[in-house]
């Protein structure tokens, strides 16, 4: 499907305060939006909601790929300055195999610490995917558990 015949039945833009405005098919205008995701680990691009400053959700969006490239531009601007969600791609050290310990991590996002307080802070989302939460509530993703190097799985493997 090309671009031109995509049709959504809303419009999307910034205003001047640089919050997100949409405008439903009804005419209704709706400002502050921010858009949810359903499932942002396991089918990020699917299922989305955008919802008003009051929490309501306004509009659902099956998928981002039907969406117009300027909406699709929109959406992804402000879901990148609301997630945070750092992709763990190797585990350099950590300070203790009891917790709380320390660890000295790369990222997608560039070299980080976080401190694990408990061992079920460490939960398992699917047979090879984990989300980590440190000690101040920040989620990291390892997504391929099996694409780790041999440090690093030999440290991971203490605290599974």
């Amino acid at each position: 499907m090309d671009q031109q015949t995509k049709h959504t039945p809303f419009t999307l833009s910034r205003n001047a305060a640089g919050q997100l405005a949409l405008v439903t098919e009804d005419g209704s205008t709706h400002l502050g939006v921010y858009p949810v995701r359903a499932f942002p680990i396991s089918a990020a691009d699917d299922g989305l909601s955008l919802v008003s400053a009051e929490g309501h959700e306004l509009l659902w969006i099956a998928c981002l790929a039907n969406l117009t490239d300027d909406k699709q531009q929109l959406l992804m601007a402000e879901l990148s300055q609301r997630e945070f969600m750092p992709e763990i791609l190797q585990i350099l050290s950590v300070s203790s195999f009891a917790t709380p310990s320390t660890w000295q991590i790369a990222t997608n996002r560039g070299h980080a610490e976080l401190v694990l307080k408990a061992e079920d802070h460490i939960r398992r989302l699917t047979h090879t995917s984990l989300l980590i939460t440190d000690s101040h509530g920040i989620n990291f993703l390892l997504r391929h558990i099996d694409q780790l190097d041999k440090h690093s799985r030999r440290l991971l493997d203490r605290f599974l």
